[in-house]
């Protein structure tokens, strides 16, 4: 049973822009719209999403700012910070607002400026992102992003015997489909020997299983149930779960787990009325490529403790049994913090369309979508069919 409907999606191109956030956000915002055939006057509410801004750039109080962009000023304005679920979380907050009757339609999306363009390098960006962990007990330690998935995969290694050859296939594959999506970061392919050869960033991570910092915003627009069909092309939001975790790492029950995953997947499965078997295709937060191996066990893609040999064996890849990433996953599409999330509902929506070219996964029906924030504590999982 659907929820609400998604009937407009846009994103710019990610990678490195030049453009302030508003006019990034209205690039991807006025794309959303016109594909939806609405205008900014059409609209009940904006929820954005930006998570770094206010410390990579000076700016906060964003929300008003983007309405007046777009020629919306004077609308209800939700903004959202959830780390890197930042806009999935704002996401599934309209759904709700939908699905309660509070609005009928809603923008939702986000933005981020992440490279150097802002003003802040590589190390700095990673010290502003790193105030998403613990504050007493893994920042003064110096933990970054980069360790802390690093310490999860390593645990995953020792369990299960996954190995580095296996993260790099998963690198590979989000490369090859990264080259097929004009709007991703980077549209080079890779092999195993190159990402294996990199420089280590934190073992057993090396250069090219790591995601870049991007620059980028995406946006879509949802709909009540009730008008979907007076839209061309709805898609239907038939679950979203949102799920915390312990924080800090140290004190989590299960290492190879990532729990909310598992619980945010469980509860869109339920909403959906699906198993995981049903679904077609994910999109999820392979920040790191040991984090895509946890994400596809969560979400029920891969048995524990065999993520890492689904993607060495092309069971995940475009032509696979069940491919993940087509869009290239932030390790080639990229990740703009506050835009990732409604960056992936705008892969499944264009997914089930069939619009995407030559990535397209056959027979695309319902796609799921995987969406973590800070050391695995915050997960927003979306399921999204085609309408029958």
């Amino acid at each position: 049973m659907a929820r609400a409907a998604v009937v407009g999606a846009g994103m710019t191109k990610f990678g490195v822009h030049e453009q302030p956030l508003q006019e990034l956000f209205g690039e991807a915002a006025f794309a959303a719209l016109d594909d939806a055939g609405v205008g900014s006057r059409d609209l009940d509410a904006l929820y954005f999403g930006n998570a770094m801004s206010g410390q990579a750039e000076n700016e906060t109080h964003l929300g008003p700012r983007m309405a007046s962009h777009i020629g919306a000023a004077g609308l209800e304005v939700q903004r959202f910070e959830d780390a890197c679920a930042t806009s999935a979380n704002a996401f599934k907050n309209a759904v709700q607002a939908v699905d309660a009757g509070v609005h009928d339609v809603v923008l939702v999306g986000g933005v981020e400026r992440c490279t150097p363009e802002t003003g802040k390098d590589t190390p700095e960006m990673t010290r502003i992102f790193a105030s998403a962990s613990h504050r007493q007990y893994e920042q003064p330690t110096g933990l970054t992003f980069p360790g802390v998935f690093a310490l999860l995969t390593k645990r995953h290694m020792h369990e299960y015997g996954t190995t580095e050859e296996q993260l790099a296939e998963v690198a590979v594959k989000n490369h090859a489909h990264g080259r097929l999506n004009p709007r991703a970061h980077f549209g080079k392919e890779t092999t195993v020997e190159e990402v294996l050869e990199g420089p280590v960033v934190a073992d057993p991570f090396r250069l090219m299983d790591c995601c870049p910092f991007s620059d980028g915003a995406s946006a879509v627009v949802v709909v009540s149930d009730d008008l979907a069909d007076s839209y061309d092309a709805p898609v239907d939001v038939t679950g979203v779960g949102h799920a915390t975790d312990v924080v800090p790492i140290g004190d989590k029950a299960e290492l190879t787990a990532t729990q909310a995953a598992r619980d945010a997947a469980s509860e869109a499965y339920g909403q959906a009325g699906i198993e995981a078997d049903d679904a077609d295709f994910a999109e999820v937060h392979d920040c790191f490529t040991g984090a895509e191996v946890l994400a596809s066990e969560a979400i029920g893609f891969a048995p524990d403790g065999e993520g890492g040999t689904y993607a060495a064996e092309g069971r995940t890849s475009l032509g696979g049994d069940r491919p993940i990433n087509p869009s290239g996953g932030l390790k080639a599409k990229g990740h703009p913090i506050g835009a990732t999330g409604t960056a992936q509902i705008v892969e499944l929506t264009e997914q089930i369309r069939g619009t995407v070219g030559e990535r397209q996964v056959a027979d695309a029906e319902v796609g799921v979508a995987h969406n973590l924030g800070g050391d695995a504590a915050t997960t927003v999982v979306s399921v999204l069919e085609g309408r029958a």
